[in-house]
């Protein structure tokens, strides 16, 4: 017999750490088993189970659609966000080769900042904007970046790590203007903030970030446009995304923005007063800040960093703790550089070092909220106890 008290051990854990992943809400999870084992025909098929599940993709296609303002055929279903952010950006300069010119920041996601990257291999200019100290970039900015060749305009819509809104309205405006198309990775936005989609060519967008299935996303393409597809086969997604649609995930996908939508009057105001709690009570522990601009932000991110502490360390004891939470450093290389985001910001990388993220999600409660607030201050302490830097108590 399976031993479940592991699993139902973490059940009991509180969870802050929904940037990087939500659960799948039970009604996600309740729309999706149907198509595991009942409607399990291939989309494509001529007969009648192919046409079950036909209609399912419609149907979420659709659903997804409305919540958007969009037309149905304007979204095109993928492997999540990462895959559609590499289909508008690779896509849209495939198929505009004598436009060399690409515009993003450089505190986008990896998504973005290694396909460009990797452009710039195929010989294609890519500029990559400052922002300020809260981590937002200047629309004025974008608009002096312009180039009679430039093809292409990427800002994310909300950042990741440390929740601070773009001006994407005003730089969609700027871009429709001067005849620039513009992308925008909505990831942590979708379902959270207004999405001007009168001023957005293409939006990317992943399931999983919103109570949702993992491996499925989206990427909204405004009509006209044309991208060469990155994967080639069957000619599936109006021929830009080959491969048999994942049904269970894309029903999924849909009842999870119904769901995030739906709730959004309910959920928004109380996660943007949980953030409100955290930064009043965190910035009041001495060598303590806020990561990210106060305001205008997610309502689900705070980042904050600590002087003396490693965030690793800070994350691995509130871990201990049942609290699991994210470190703001984002190490990834064996000489441990800090995250590309809080360095782009001026966070001094002795501080850098230290970061974490909290990021709320549709399940969390007051009462985790007060546990967190409650197991923090000691954990600071402990570690700065240990801790060579010393900080002024």
């Amino acid at each position: 017999m399976v031993d479940l008290r592991p699993v139902m051990e973490m059940t009991r854990r509180i969870y802050l750490d929904n940037s990087a992943t939500t659960p799948v809400a039970p009604k996600v999870v309740e729309a999706m088993l149907p198509y595991f084992s009942n409607v399990y025909g291939n989309a494509s098929s001529l007969h009648g189970f192919g046409q079950e599940a036909h209609k399912a993709l419609d149907e979420s296609r659709e659903t997804i659609a409305e919540t958007l303002g969009a037309d149905p055929s304007e979204i095109i279903f993928t492997a999540g966000a990462t895959e559609a952010d590499n289909l508008a950006i690779k896509g849209l300069a495939f198929a505009n080769p004598g436009k060399r010119h690409i515009i993003t920041t450089v505190i986008e996601h990896d998504a973005v900042l290694s396909t460009c990257k990797w452009l710039e291999t195929q010989g294609r200019e890519v500029t990559y904007l400052d922002v300020d100290e809260t981590g937002r970039v200047d629309a004025e900015q974008v608009a002096e970046a312009i180039r009679a060749d430039t093809l292409l305009v990427s800002v994310m819509a909300g950042n990741n790590e440390i929740g601070t809104i773009e001006p994407i309205e005003e730089i969609g405006k700027i871009c429709r203007k001067r005849g620039v198309l513009f992308h925008t990775d909505a990831v942590q936005a979708y379902g959270k903030v207004p999405l001007p989609l009168d001023v957005i060519d293409m939006l990317s967008v992943s399931a999983h970030k919103i109570s949702g299935p993992k491996g499925v996303g989206f990427l909204y393409v405004r009509k006209g446009i044309k991208l060469i597809p990155v994967l080639h086969g069957g000619g599936h997604e109006r021929g830009l995304r080959s491969g048999t649609e994942n049904i269970p995930g894309v029903v999924g996908m849909a009842a999870a923005a119904r769901l995030a939508f739906s709730e959004m009057g309910e959920v928004v105001p109380r996660l943007s007063g949980y953030r409100a709690r955290l930064i009043e009570s965190i910035t009041a522990l001495p060598g303590t800040r806020l990561n990210g601009n106060r305001i205008d932000s997610l309502p689900h991110v705070s980042n904050f960093s600590f002087a003396g502490i490693e965030g690793e360390s800070l994350v691995m004891r509130l871990d201990e703790q049942g609290i699991a939470t994210s470190t703001g450093s984002a190490c990834s290389s064996p000489n441990l550089e800090p995250s590309h985001v809080l360095v782009a910001i001026g966070v001094p990388l002795v501080m850098a070092h230290g970061s974490l993220r909290i990021s709320t999600g549709r399940e969390t409660t007051s009462e985790e909220i007060d546990a967190l607030l409650a197991a923090l201050p000691p954990v600071v302490k402990g570690l700065r106890a240990i801790s060579p830097f010393k900080v002024g108590e």
